[in-house]
């Protein structure tokens, strides 16, 4: 009697663990939190097939907070502030257009980069120091080093789908430098309620405060 419960006592054990074994923690588990779920490989369309894309806004995750899922290609943008930084020049002055979309910053802060490489002095500013632009490109920041200034579109999202929530370390005494630039014209944006959330044209000539943005 004792060897035939031990015995089905081991079989039991072996199918417990082999079970276990086969769980695949990529597939979505309601009973775990999101992070958790991101953490284990999940996908984040597989997250947003189930809770819809608004379940990840505001999320502290992978250097900053999640503002946007595109829900095309599943790739995800990620927020913070680094007025650590101070407020921070722009850089030279020069005719240049780059984008507003969501998602494009990286590309305008390269093309930002590449602009102030050139001699603009024929402008009126020629910036010896560090700026905004440079100074991301070149940031490491909570442990990652691809970080980028957001666009006029990313930084709406930034603040309709975090800061308006509560959440996000966002600065309102701050405005803070976007990526995109029609001509001589750098769209800049404030937190506060008096803004709105609402990109405006500002000034080469300013300084201002410096948000990043990464891509997942």
């Amino acid at each position: 009697m004792r060897t035939i419960l031990f015995n089905s006592l081991v079989v039991l054990f072996l199918i417990s663990c082999t079970n276990n074994d086969s769980i695949d923690l990529t597939i979505y588990n309601p009973d775990l939190s999101i992070i958790q779920n991101l953490d284990n490989g999940v996908l984040p369309l597989d997250i947003v097939a189930e809770l819809g894309a608004a379940s990840l806004h505001g999320l502290q995750y992978a250097g900053g907070y999640i503002f946007h899922v595109d829900e095309t290609d599943g790739s995800v943008l990620i927020a913070t502030d680094y007025s650590e930084a101070g407020i921070t020049a722009w850089g030279d002055i020069f005719d240049l257009d780059t984008n507003s979309i969501i998602g494009s910053g990286l590309t305008n802060t390269e093309l930002i980069v590449a602009g102030n490489a050139n001699d603009n002095s024929i402008n009126g500013v020629e910036h010896d120091g560090d700026y905004a632009f440079k100074t991301v490109l070149d940031l490491e920041y909570n442990n990652f080093d691809d970080w980028f200034i957001p666009s006029r579109d990313s930084m709406q999202a930034i603040y309709d789908n975090v800061h308006v929530l509560g959440m996000g370390d966002f600065n309102e005494d701050l405005t803070y430098w976007t990526s995109t630039k029609v001509g001589y014209s750098p769209y800049v944006m404030n937190f506060s309620i008096d803004w709105g959330g609402i990109a405006l044209p500002g000034l080469c000539t300013n300084s201002n405060g410096i948000m990043i943005v990464r891509k997942l």
